[in-house]
């Protein structure tokens, strides 16, 4: 079976937890590989955490693209994009190439802070990334960005916001709600086709160690469909990848703790990653 190729356009987070270095990670533990597109840099002030973003000039994005789709892939997912021109970048690059497995994950704030980092972006996200998109990742506050309403806190609420979402272009919604739900007594995420409603639920896991847990879901998604399974088992696959790493997450410091993405290795073998792959 030939190897998939998936490139990630992604921040760089200096500790490793998140961005392009938890898609690698997780790119690696579900067997494809890995190319990235660098949008910027991610630094955390060592007395407090708090986040610094260093953008790459979209040119020299462009470069890395350019390097990275001159070979063939099999499957894209985007992360921390920051400018509306990167995002016009990107969506000029997937209609040159004609990209049709995109994974779009519309990360619009740092873990720990509560402001969207460029609040123009949201408009050009949904203008040229949601028509693009054939799964779509936001989280519950992306998720109500998205769809211009609040932030969804039920799993009605979370259904209003995917058609709301999935009028926008998208072939299918998928909101991380994750354990932030306060009504449910499960770990919910909700999966929309534009017909039906599934939801994928786990048990929840009582920690602060969830750094990179939506960057890895949405990695976890894009490497699976890129192997040919169907997107209902991609998010299958991601919900038990994410569940196994934040249920093994550790402290890195005082500040933050990341998932482990080596859990699922330890529960399931290589070959069993698969479901229907083609080959």
């Amino acid at each position: 079976m030939a190897i998939k190729k998936v490139v990630t356009i992604a921040g760089s987070d200096s500790s490793g937890g998140a961005g392009l270095q938890a898609d690698l990670k997780t790119f690696q533990e579900l067997g494809v590989y890995g190319m990235t597109g660098i949008t910027c840099i991610v630094t955390m002030d060592p007395k407090g955490w708090h986040h610094n973003v260093f953008p790459i000039e979209t040119g020299i994005l462009e470069k890395q693209l350019d390097t990275i789709l001159s070979v063939g892939i099999d499957g894209l997912k985007t992360g921390m994009l920051g400018t509306v021109e990167i995002i016009e970048l990107v969506a000029r690059k997937i209609d040159e190439h004609q990209l049709k497995k995109v994974v779009i994950d519309p990360v619009m704030v740092c873990k720990g802070e509560d402001e969207v980092l460029n609040p123009e972006t949201t408009d050009a996200m949904r203008e040229l990334l949601l028509p693009r998109a054939y799964v779509v990742t936001p989280n519950l506050f992306e998720a109500g960005q998205l769809a211009g309403m609040k932030t969804p806190k039920t799993i009605e609420e979370m259904q209003e916001a995917a058609v709301k979402i999935h009028d926008q272009g998208a072939q299918f919604v998928l909101i991380k709600g994750g354990s932030k739900l306060q009504t449910e007594e499960k770990s919910i995420d909700l999966l929309y086709d534009g017909e039906e409603f599934q939801i994928y639920e786990s048990e929840k896991i009582e920690t602060n160690y969830t750094h990179g847990a939506g960057c890895t879901n949405s990695a976890a998604v894009a490497a699976e469909i890129a192997k040919g399974n169907s997107v209902y088992d991609a998010v299958d696959v991601a919900k038990r990848f994410v569940s196994a790493g934040i249920q093994q997450g550790f402290p890195l410091n005082e500040y933050v703790g990341p998932t482990w993405h080596g859990a699922y290795r330890s529960q399931k073998s290589v070959t069993e990653y698969c479901v229907d792959c083609e080959e």
